[in-house]
Formats: C-alpha cells, sequence, structure tokens
C-alpha cells in the first residue's frame, strides 16, 4: 500500500477555496398542454411512447411507468398562459419509477427576448410529489455561456394529466 500527497504547484500547500457568488437568479414558467386526441390545435406535448399495449393520448395508470412525452413549450415570466412568452423549453419527460409518481426530465429554455438570449440546459429526476425539487443546470449558450447551477422548479398549477405549469427558479 502506497500513499501519495500532493501539494500545490507554489509548494504553499492546500487553501480552502472561496465558493462564488451566484452571478444570476431568475423566475420563469413554463406551461405544458399534453396531446390527448381533441387538443391538437393548442397541445404543446405528446406522448410518443408507451408500454406494449396503451395508447398515446391516455397517460398510463401505474404512475404513468414508461411514458416517455417530448414538449415544445412557452416560457412567460409571470403564471400566465396568455402572457407574452420570452422563449421555449424544449425536451422530454419520461416517467420511470413504478412505486411513487416521478419523472426524469432532460430540457432547454430557448430564450429570445430583450432581456435573454440564448439557452439554458436541464436535466435531473422530479419526484412529483414533492413541493420543490432542484435539478441541475448543466449548460448554455449565448447570455448564460457555459451556465451551472441549480433551479427549483414546483408545479405551480395543473388541470388533470393535460395541463401543468411549472415555475422554474434558477440559480447560475
Amino acid at each position: 500500500m502506497s500513499t501519495v500527497v500532493l501539494k500545490a504547484a507554489d509548494g504553499s500547500g492546500w487553501k480552502k477555496k472561496k465558493l462564488p457568488k451566484p452571478c444570476r437568479n431568475l423566475v420563469l414558467y413554463f406551461h405544458d398542454i399534453l396531446y390527448n386526441g381533441k387538443n391538437a390545435k393548442n397541445a404543446t406535448s405528446a406522448m410518443v411512447a408507451a408500454p406494449e399495449g396503451a395508447n398515446l393520448t391516455t397517460l398510463t395508470g401505474n404512475n404513468h411507468l414508461g411514458d416517455l412525452v417530448v414538449f415544445d413549450d412557452p416560457i412567460t415570466l409571470d403564471n400566465n398562459l396568455h402572457s407574452r412568452p420570452v422563449g421555449r423549453a424544449q425536451g422530454l419527460y419520461l416517467y420511470d419509477v413504478k412505486s411513487t409518481f416521478t419523472a426524469w426530465l432532460g430540457f432547454t429554455f430557448v430564450l429570445n427576448s430583450t432581456d435573454h438570449k440564448g439557452t439554458i440546459t436541464f436535466n435531473g429526476a422530479d419526484p412529483i410529489l414533492t413541493k420543490y425539487r432542484d435539478i441541475s443546470v448543466v449548460g448554455g449558450t449565448g447570455d448564460f455561456l457555459m451556465a451551472r447551477g441549480i433551479a427549483t422548479i414546483s408545479t405551480d398549477s395543473y388541470e388533470g394529466d393535460v395541463y401543468f405549469r411549472l415555475r422554474v427558479n434558477m440559480t447560475l
């Protein structure tokens, strides 16, 4: 067994680094309207995969396990679906746990407004029944070049399986 001791290149030893302060905090809302076979004009998401034998216009029982949904949702500065969009949330969610209501999210905010231009990319588990959930900010472009941080999401509103609105509070 051998031990390796590392020292800083300048020979001064290790110093505890102070974490940088967040450079930006941003709160946005995205609105998801799931296609249900009757709302094609207004739908912003659609189920593209489901367990064998399931139909693609109704989420499966059993906590929706196996359902895969892609989305292209409007992003607003407030919680009003009819507010002027500042971008789009584009990505997918996959219901991935049989024993509880949870999903895995992978999506990008594509922002193109006078205040913000660029993208912010997120991924992580979403235990939907928990009021506040943290997911990772894993990258960005434009105004958000190489963004890293955390986003706290919360379900701001929902109407059955067809509509939900998420509040996304980002610390970058």
